[in-house]
């Protein structure tokens, strides 16, 4: 990455900055993400080596200004050292959640839960965190009307069921995809509606 980024390397690669990457850090661990999905650890390994590059590059990025990727790692050591005190520390194994969410709120200083939420991830995952984050506080669950208000509804209603409402709809999208794809290929024509809608319930 270093020759790639220095005179005489790579003139993509020399060119990019941080916001420039920013597509691909999401598209390469989504990618990272289906691998898991599918339970393809070839195709896994791949795309964790693609990922990888990107915190390279970024790190790459800083080191021409500030911090290199040796600081990213011994950042990280640092924290997880921290916040294992019952392996690294003696401490006691009693409510290790507990333990771990109180050291990551002093470390950040943090005052509300509502803190350190990425509102940039997909909405079910948003609105199970959030709901995750209420249910420890103790916060009652709230009924919000319309569509957005059902979906919410059934995000409260599948944690109850200790399923993640991201991967279940995933799931759902995922299985629909491929009979979509073998409507396509049946020949049932797309001005059929009832021919489309069969194939869809049945592939077969």
């Amino acid at each position: 990455m270093d020759r790639l980024r220095s005179p005489g390397g790579c003139p993509w690669d020399a060119k990019q900055t941080h916001a420039s990457l920013m597509p691909y850090l999401l598209e390469e661990a989504y990618e990272a993400y289906e691998a898991l999905e599918t339970g393809d650890l070839d195709h896994l390994r791949e795309e964790l080596g693609d990922l990888l590059l990107q915190i390279l590059f970024h790190a790459r990025i800083s080191a021409e200004t500030s911090w290199s990727i040796d600081d990213v790692a011994g950042d990280l050591v640092d924290k997880l050292v921290r916040r294992h005190p019952h392996v690294f520390a003696g401490a006691s194994t009693d409510d290790l959640e507990g333990s771990w969410e109180a050291l990551k709120a002093a470390e950040k200083g943090r005052v509300s839960v509502t803190e350190g939420i990425p509102l940039g991830q997909p909405a079910l995952s948003l609105a199970a965190m959030l709901q995750r984050r209420a249910a420890k506080l103790g916060v009652p669950e709230i009924g919000y009307d319309g569509i957005g208000g059902e979906l919410w509804a059934l995000v409260a209603r599948a944690q109850e069921q200790g399923l993640d409402p991201e991967a279940e709809l995933r799931t759902v999208a995922r299985a629909f995809r491929d009979r979509l794809h073998d409507a396509e290929t049946s020949g049932a024509p797309p001005t059929d509606p009832a021919a489309w809608t069969a194939t869809l319930r049945d592939p077969s």
